[in-house]
């Protein structure tokens, strides 16, 4: 009743204000502010602190001790499994035959060549020619070096059954139907580029029936083919 009789004459008159109405109103009015403030105080700006840097070592490399069962890879600090390394032996073994003074099974590090075989095998025999082994050719793992036989690649390898070593020494001519690539480059006058030019006419023509068959291929001449016609066979 205070609070209408304060309020205007005219405002009374329109409004036509009750008791009632004017105290629904006021409760109405502080429930808005009440709202309205816990929204303001709700959406205020709040400062946020910046994580601190960490600085020190890494943390140490977890191992994980072998058991029984297949051995774990590697555990990595952040616990990725890394990619296993390489072989712990690092090198390459060779089967050094012939007339050498320790003839067998030998192991030697990468890049080694013919003349490093030779002296882990003692090295050659007396009176033995070894005139036609390359002591300079890098050696390949599971390689044979083949010393003072007939019928031996003067290279250093092992001759294979048809292969090249058999057809330098006058034996066995080299198959054109199962020969490799490596074994045609070896024939003399053949380099790995006419060698590739042979196994792809024997695969487009499934063959060859016989030696003449060589002079069709891309880059053997006349005078090459009688070269290697005595060394060939279909």
């Amino acid at each position: 009743m205070a609070l209408r009789e304060r309020l205007p004459v005219w405002v009374q008159v329109r409004c036509g204000l009750t008791p009632k109405s004017l105290a629904a109103l006021s409760v109405v009015l502080i429930v808005a502010v009440g709202f309205a403030v816990q929204h303001f105080w709700a959406g205020r700006p709040e400062p946020v602190r910046a994580p601190e840097r960490v600085t020190g070592p890494a943390p140490p490399v977890r191992t994980v001790s072998p058991g029984p069962g297949p051995t774990p890879s590697p555990v990595t600090a952040a616990g990725v499994s890394g990619p296993p390394g390489p072989s712990p032996s690092g090198g390459i073994v060779v089967d050094v035959s012939g007339k050498v003074r320790r003839p067998g099974i030998h192991r030697l590090p990468p890049g080694s060549r013919v003349a490093d075989a030779l002296a882990a095998a003692g090295g050659v025999r007396d009176g033995v020619d070894a005139t036609g082994l390359n002591r300079a050719r890098v050696l390949m793992d599971g390689e044979q070096v083949v010393v003072g036989v007939p019928g031996a690649v003067p290279g250093g390898a092992a001759p294979v059954a048809g292969g090249v070593g058999s057809a330098r020494a006058g034996g066995v001519p080299v198959s054109l139907g199962s020969a490799t690539v490596e074994q045609l480059d070896a024939l003399p006058g053949v380099g790995p580029v006419l060698a590739q030019h042979i196994v792809d006419y024997r695969a487009q023509h499934g063959g060859f029936r016989s030696v003449d068959e060589l002079r069709e291929v891309n880059g053997i001449g006349d005078r090459r083919f009688e070269d290697l016609r005595p060394l060939v066979r279909p």
